[in-house]
Formats: structure tokens, C-alpha cells, sequence
């Protein structure tokens, strides 16, 4: 899941300005390929005769394909480019995400014109403002739209729909996992995973691997934990039909004296720990790790422990610790490095996280909405570069995907094992 992305490198140069201008041009038409027939030589008798002239019949023109209309909202933050202004670190890492998306994307527009769909793709830029979101949501262009992307941050699609109260057609959260209740949009489609699906995809692993009788949920103490601990509660006990205990505790400094009375020699002990508080992990994870000599233990993170540096496999390969994601990209799997060649090959530059989650999300969508099941995606699962899309409609929210893997440390690396 997205929650704070990785710093990504800048592009340099006239080059960085030149892929800007070209994904802020207004309306971007992916182009329609169409193969030429060629017809055969005709082969003359050695002795023609002479023929009256046929009246020559007029060629029947195909029917031109529909054309579904994509707006994209993005933060180029183009306002940086103005005399006297300039980028903020924060400002240029929005761009290159706004940049990476666009690029993965317009890719898969492109790939599906060549099957004989047809697309207009405007694009807009957010600025990361909310004064321009807010504009965005009365643009006319923008509503006439058969699909709006974006805009990316959780307060810029607030404004947006705060403008475009009661829009027509679907708006796609693309890459931020905030669940969609405080939006109030039965037009949303979000396409990550918020928390409370990945904290189910652990209980399910847990019950259905495990088994266990009891499962010790460690805290910090933090109430941002809640959006983890009450859904992963409520699974277990659905799942488990309340015969697994659950045990919730505090711990501070490391102090897991009081749970030594609890736990099991023989058996595995599961230990959940939603915290991402770097002193308490370091500090927790190692009172952990003095507790194996005696005791089994078996530890299930946040999924933002993926992009904590500090958390080092080696430990937590001896933890035995077990890590939900959404969009963990594999760069050693054949269809990722195909893609990476061909991006290279269209872009001259590296695909990022961004640029792949825009291709995949691009793919999907553009496919779902020139078939017309753009509102019907319960119905149409996808298997992508990154994730994987199965999605549920929700009463009030709209459609989210809730497709969460479930990966563990194996040869100091995560493997997906769910």
C-alpha cells in the first residue's frame, strides 16, 4: 500500500521538461492503429480480351469505433515552472509520480488502440492544490468525461467532489489506500486496498493455516492502530466463529514478562503487531527475537513494514514474520521484465512503482470501460503487473478492490505464500 512513497530520482535535464510538456498537453488522443490490406497483383491471360467496364462498386466504410474520453488529474505541479518559482523536494517527487502514472498509462492506452479500441486521454494537472482541484470538479471538459482519474491525494479528491458533488460516471482513486468513507461517493472506484483489507487477509491466512487457539495482539499504544486491530478483530471472530482468543496488550520498553505465562513451548505463538513506530518496533521485535530459544514465535506486521530500512531481514526471517501487500512488484518475473524493456524502449528512462501501477490500472479500466462494464467491475477480475484487481461494491462507497497477498521472509527476501 501507498501511505508515504518512496523518494523517487528526479528526471534531469531538458529531457524532464520535455516528458512534462508532453503529459500536460490538454487532450492526448492514444492513436488508433489500423492494419492497410494489401490487395494481390491480379494475373493477366496471355491473350486478353477485351471487357466491358464494370461499374465500379463504392467501398463500404466501417462504422468508426466509439470513443471512450479519460480524464486524467495529476500533480505536475507546472506552477513550479514559473519565473522566479521552483520545486520542493515534496514538489518534485509529486511530479515524478504525476509523470511515472501518466507515462505507465498513456502505455496502455496505446497497447489497447492497437486491438482496436479508441480513446481521448486529457490530462490536467492538480498542482496539489486545492484551490485547482476544486476548479477541476466545475471544468465541463472534465465532467463530459467517461472516466475521471484522480485526483491522487485524499484532501485533492475531497475538494474535487465537494465540486462535482453528483458526477455521472466513475471517479478512480488510483493509488491512495484511504478508505473512501469519509468521501461519501457512490461513483468512487479505488483501486488499492485500504487497511482493514489487509488486516483480513492476515486473519484469513491465520485461520486457515494455523489454526491457532490464542493470538497476541502487541500495541504501542497509538490509536491509529485501531484501523488495523478492530477489522482484524472482527475477521477472526468471524472466521474462527469466536473460538480463537484474542489477546490484546500494551507493551512498553520492550517488556513481554507478563505474556510468559500465556505462551505455548510446543506450539506456535502468534504474535500481531500493527505498530510502525520505529523505537518500538526495534524494540519490541528484539525482546521477540530473545523469546525463540524457548518459545515458537510466528509475527504478522503492518504492511508498511515492506519500506521500513531500519526492520533488517535477517531478523525478521527469525521471526518468522509475515507481511500483507498490494503491490509488491516482483523485478525478477518475466512479464515485469518485458514490460521494463518496452518502457525503456518508449520512454528512455526506467519504469518506476508508479509507471507500472499506471500501466495495470490503464490496462483494466480503458479495457472495462470500451466494453461498457466500467460500473459492472464486481464482475470483471484482473491478474496485473503488481496486484491483482476483485473488486466489491459497498454501499455508499462505491467499488473497492480488496485483492491482498500475503508474503513471508524466505532466504532473507519476502516470498508470497497467499
Amino acid at each position: 500500500m501507498i501511505s508515504a512513497p518512496n523518494r523517487l530520482q528526479p528526471l534531469s535535464g531538458n529531457r524532464w521538461l520535455l516528458v512534462l510538456f508532453i503529459a500536460l498537453v490538454v487532450s492526448a488522443c492514444s492513436p488508433k492503429l489500423r492494419p492497410v490490406a494489401v490487395q494481390p497483383r491480379e494475373t493477366l491471360p496471355a491473350n486478353p480480351v477485351a471487357k466491358q467496364p464494370e461499374k465500379e462498386a463504392k467501398p463500404v466504410k466501417p462504422a468508426a469505433p466509439a470513443v471512450s474520453t479519460i480524464s486524467l488529474l495529476l500533480p505536475f505541479g507546472t506552477d513550479h515552472l514559473a519565473p522566479g518559482a521552483s520545486y520542493t523536494p515534496v514538489s518534485i517527487k509529486e511530479a515524478d509520480i504525476a509523470i511515472a502514472y501518466y507515462q505507465g498509462f498513456k502505455l496502455a492506452l496505446d497497447s489497447l488502440s492497437g486491438q482496436g479500441y479508441n480513446y481521448k486521454l486529457q490530462v490536467y494537472d492538480t498542482r496539489s492544490d486545492k484551490a485547482q482541484s476544486h476548479a477541476l470538479g466545475y471544468n465541463q471538459s472534465v465532467r463530459a468525461s467517461d472516466l475521471i482519474v484522480g485526483p491522487v491525494f485524499p484532501e485533492d479528491m475531497r475538494t474535487f467532489l465537494n465540486a462535482n458533488s453528483s458526477p455521472k460516471q466513475p471517479i478512480v482513486s488510483p493509488l491512495s489506500p484511504a478508505a473512501p468513507s469519509t468521501l461519501h461517493s457512490t461513483q468512487m472506484i479505488t483501486m488499492m486496498p485500504p487497511l482493514e483489507y489487509h488486516a483480513w487477509a492476515a486473519a484469513k491466512y491465520i485461520k486457515d493455516n494455523l489454526n491457532p487457539e490464542k493470538i497476541f495482539i502487541l500495541r504501542s499504544g497509538y490509536s491509529d492502530e485501531n484501523e488495523y486491530i478492530i477489522p482484524f478483530k472482527k475477521a477472526i471472530d468471524s472466521l474462527g466463529k469466536k473460538h480463537i482468543q484474542i489477546v490484546t496488550v500494551t507493551i512498553t520498553h520492550g517488556q513481554l514478562g507478563a505474556l510468559l505465562p500465556q505462551l505455548s513451548s510446543a506450539d506456535k505463538n502468534i504474535f500481531v503487531v500493527p505498530a510502525t513506530d520505529q523505537h518500538f518496533l526495534t524494540v519490541t521485535l528484539r525482546a521477540l527475537d530473545s523469546l525463540r530459544g524457548n518459545y515458537p514465535v510466528t509475527v504478522f506486521g503492518h504492511p508498511n513494514w515492506i519500506n521500513f530500512t531500519f526492520l533488517k531481514a535477517d531478523l525478521l526471517q527469525r521471526l518468522d514474520t509475515h507481511i500483507t501487500s498490494s503491490d509488491r512488484i516482483d523485478y525478477k518475473a518475466p512479464n515485469i521484465i518485458a514490460f521494463m524493456r518496452v518502457y525503456r524502449e518508449t520512454y528512455h528512462t526506467d519504469a518506476t512503482e508508479f509507471a507500472i501501477k499506471g500501466f495495470d490500472e490503464g490496462m483494466y479500466l480503458g479495457k472495462q470501460l470500451a466494453a461498457g462494464n466500467i460500473k459492472n467491475l464486481a464482475q470483471a477480475e484482473f491478474s496485473g503487473l503488481h496486484n491483482d484487481f476483485k473488486f466489491e461494491k459497498k454501499p455508499g462507497l462505491g467499488l473497492m478492490n480488496t485483492h491482498v497477498s500475503v508474503y513471508k521472509y524466505t532466504n532473507f527476501d519476502l516470498k508470497k505464500v497467499q
